[in-house]
């Protein structure tokens, strides 16, 4: 009989949804001894104020575990606190705070990290939405040991996936925060085991995903349809890529090239072409918007946004 792989001691370092599959398959194979996750922010206004916790402390605080939220790691009390819990291994995903060396070399197999890209591409705060973005035609997971850079530690494991022409940064999100866990469950064994040997990245094509900012969302026009697309689906859900008509504030979530351009020339860049709501874009092509949101209004088709709020053919998007 296949002798069991022993539970360990894991400290846990996340923040967000996407570090949410990752601390529930830790749960159910090893002990996590402690979470620590960013503090609670206010949300709301006046009277109506409300401490909002992270995705990361909820799920930690339903689970029973204990959890910590230091404002900084940088503090030689929480490196002794960190040293105590006694983990075997350190998990750290989407949590958003530096690690210090002390942080990173108290565990007895040191600290594990699951980014959302192949490294060396696309280190950094937002790897979906640049690689997206960006047009790439596969991401994937890295599971690294971390070291003092950032996003540089050697590579444990990787695992791709292919980004189509409807892949939308949301879809991605997701599909890669389930990846990761399975992947990291892997990961940690073989490290365990010495099964799998931590190998540099390369220092070749290496890029950096710099955070993303809602004014990188403003849909111009003027340039081609597939730069355009990849931008739509890069932000989509958020920040979103927008665009203005009339003064009102139109979120487009998903829009699809027109591969026949030939119908498209002559139009100047963002005139809606037809009661399909194809725009014109620069070079002569043309993207049919798929999803549309209006502020404070849900988002639907393009058939139920003309539906209410209807856009005829020679109508020009700003």
């Amino acid at each position: 009989m296949k002798k069991r792989f022993p539970s360990l001691r894991v400290g846990f370092l996340g923040t967000s949804h996407f570090a949410v599959p990752s601390l529930r398959a830790l749960m159910g194979r090893h002990s996590v001894v402690c979470t620590y996750t960013r503090r609670p922010c206010l949300t709301g206004r006046g009277m109506k104020m409300k401490e909002k916790r992270t995705p990361v402390h909820e799920v930690a605080e339903a689970a029973g575990l204990l959890v910590r939220t230091p404002r900084t790691l940088q503090d030689p009390i929480i490196w002794e606190e960190w040293s105590r819990i006694q983990a075997d291994v350190g998990v750290v995903v989407s949590y958003g705070l530096l690690l210090p060396e002390a942080v990173l070399a108290a565990p007895r197999f040191g600290c594990i990290n699951v980014h959302a890209s192949l490294l060396p591409r696309w280190r950094g705060a937002a790897p979906i939405h640049r690689a997206v973005m960006g047009g790439d035609t596969v991401s994937g997971v890295t599971i690294m040991k971390m070291d003092n850079g950032l996003d540089t530690g050697p590579i444990l494991l990787t695992a791709h996936v292919p980004v189509t022409e409807i892949t939308t940064a949301g879809i991605l999100y997701d599909t890669l925060a389930h990846m990761g866990a399975r992947l990291l469950l892997q990961a940690i064994e073989g490290l365990v085991k010495g099964t799998l040997v931590p190998r540099p990245q390369s220092s070749q094509g290496v890029t950096y995903a710099q955070k993303i900012h809602s004014s990188e969302g403003q849909i111009d026009w003027t340039l081609p349809a597939v730069t355009l697309s990849a931008l739509i689906r890069g932000l989509s859900p958020w920040p979103g890529a927008f665009c203005h008509h009339d003064g009102t504030r139109l979120k487009i979530l998903m829009a699809q090239e027109i591969k026949n351009i030939s119908t498209c020339r002559g139009w100047a860049p963002g005139t809606v072409l037809d009661d399909q709501l194809t725009v014109a874009c620069g070079g002569g092509g043309a993207l049919a918007l798929k999803y549309i949101q209006r502020a404070g209004k849900r988002a639907m088709t393009a058939v139920s946004f003309l539906r209410g709020y209807p856009l005829r053919p020679g109508a020009v998007l700003t």
